[in-house]
């Protein structure tokens, strides 16, 4: 049976048209003479039976059914080029094994994940690797993502996945805001500037609450949505920072933080790689989801939370 979709020239006329609301940039950015747009674009309106646009002196503009229209055809025409790419990428390895696409936690990828990937390359080369940050749940039905790797409480419903670290917060500073002062306590560390994530309000009471302590000001501070925004925060001297000990390796190891007490507080939360249930057999991801549990597992016995 053949297809009711329209041609893939009117579509780009079309998408291209809505993007710049001008067939006269439109036409410049294809190549072509602002008739063809304008043709392509009268074409697939009496394919679909309804203006697409409202024409008048000033130029044109989308009618509320060619707004609704523009978004949907700049999502598949998106998909379709990227799984064009994504074969075009694969010429010359063989047989093509796939591709995946990832959500990740911006500064889980930085730190963690980007510097174990040479790895995974090296094992399965005819596998590539997307990423899309993502700092809070989504829906996967309303994206292409086939993953993520979210830190959260649990599983999100309609997903399976594997669990990969808990994880363990700690208090961190810039040498240099100690100005060689020296962390005994945690009321110490309460007579610090303390850096808010915005998506943990109440971590620093958690933490100091571990440690058998109330502090009235535990919440105030300046807020920033990404660790690696806290971390850096920090190692400017703006304050102390409570992050995930995973996430600032290098820069303890280079002196750029401190530690400001040996005390690691397990949040309620931990990284896991999740997929939405119909994912489950697609190849790539199996196969990532193996290297990533061995890479996770390996460094739960370096840190000693095997």
């Amino acid at each position: 049976m053949r297809r009711k979709i329209p041609s893939t020239a009117a579509l780009a006329a079309f998408e291209a048209a809505a993007r710049h609301q001008s067939f006269t940039k439109a036409a410049h950015e294809l190549a072509v003479t602002q008739s063809a747009v304008c043709r392509q674009i009268a074409t697939l309106e009496d394919f679909l039976g309804l203006p697409l646009f409202r024409r008048g002196q000033r130029g044109v503009l989308l009618t509320d059914a060619g707004q609704r229209y523009a978004r949907s055809v700049a999502a598949r025409l998106d998909e379709v080029e990227r799984d064009t790419l994504d074969l075009m990428s694969q010429a010359g390895l063989g047989e093509a094994v796939g591709s995946l696409e990832l959500a990740v936690v911006p500064t889980f990828a930085t730190q963690w994940l980007l510097p174990r990937l040479a790895g995974f390359q090296v094992q399965h080369p005819g596998i590539t690797v997307h990423f899309t940050p993502r700092t809070r749940p989504f829906m996967f039905e309303e994206t292409t993502l086939d993953a993520a790797i979210h830190a959260g409480e649990a599983f999100w419903p309609g997903t399976a996945g594997e669990l990969l670290m808990h994880e363990h917060l700690i208090a961190v500073a810039s040498p240099a805001l100690l100005n060689g002062r020296a962390m005994h306590s945690a009321a110490d560390v309460a007579s610090l500037p303390l850096l808010q994530a915005s998506t943990r309000p109440y971590a620093w009471r958690l933490w100091f609450e571990s440690l058998g302590l109330k502090v009235d000001h535990d919440m105030a501070g300046a807020r920033m949505e990404l660790f690696s925004m806290l971390s850096e925060a920090a190692a400017q001297g703006l304050g102390a920072a409570l992050v995930p000990r995973l996430l600032v390796e290098r820069e303890l190891a280079s002196g750029r933080l401190v530690q400001l007490l040996p005390h690691q507080h397990v949040s309620d939360r931990a990284y896991r790689l999740l997929w939405p249930q119909h994912k489950a057999g697609l190849p790539a991801l199996a196969v990532f989801a193996a290297w990533l549990g061995e890479e996770a597992g390996r460094y739960r016995a370096e840190t000693g939370q095997a």
